[in-house]
């Protein structure tokens, strides 16, 4: 099974807020670390950003880039994306076929958005998924806090059974252990 690591929107705008997002600086930490992993197995790092026109997500703007705390090298590949979807509109699918992929590892912002509505038509498109459960994050929002959206995704996604392909989610230091 051949795999490769999405990180999606770990950017400036959305972690360099005045409430950062639940475990932001243990979520990069557990990101640098799986990215590391994955780069000393040959496994494909991509990182996405989200990019929405007059707004701090402007493409090119200091609030688009990627967080300056992510360990981020030339040879990992970037893609830009306008929807939650990190496939719809981008060519993520087929970077991933030509690659011979046939697993993601998704981690990154936001746990009820971005990284739910990608592990979702991953899946859907018949890529096995792992959620690194401690790799995501989100903010607080008035009904919960954003370490308890997080475990919510951790727990609902995995569940899902009626995809061909699987949906884990498996702490960070298990997937592609030392």
């Amino acid at each position: 099974m051949k795999s490769a690591l999405l990180v999606i929107d770990v950017q400036h705008a959305l972690f360099h807020t005045n409430h950062a997002p639940a475990d932001a600086d243990g979520v990069i930490e557990r990101i640098n670390a799986l990215s590391r992993r994955a780069r000393a197995l040959n496994v494909p790092v991509i990182f996405i950003q989200h990019e929405r026109a007059g707004s701090p997500l402007e493409f090119g703007s200091a609030g688009w880039q990627l967080d300056s705390r992510l360990d981020v090298h030339d040879a990992d590949a970037r893609l830009r994306k306008t929807t939650p979807d990190s496939f719809l509109g981008t060519e993520l699918q087929r970077i991933l076929s030509d690659a011979g992929v046939t697993h993601v590892v998704v981690c990154g912002y936001a746990s009820e958005f971005c990284v739910d509505t990608t592990v979702r038509r991953a899946a859907g498109l018949g890529f096995d998924v792992t959620l690194a459960r401690d790799a995501h994050t989100t903010h607080d929002k008035p009904h919960l806090s954003g370490a308890m959206i997080s475990a919510h995704h951790n727990e609902t996604l995995s569940s899902i059974t009626s995809f061909a392909a699987k949906i884990r989610a498996l702490p960070a230091e298990s997937i592609w252990p030392n």
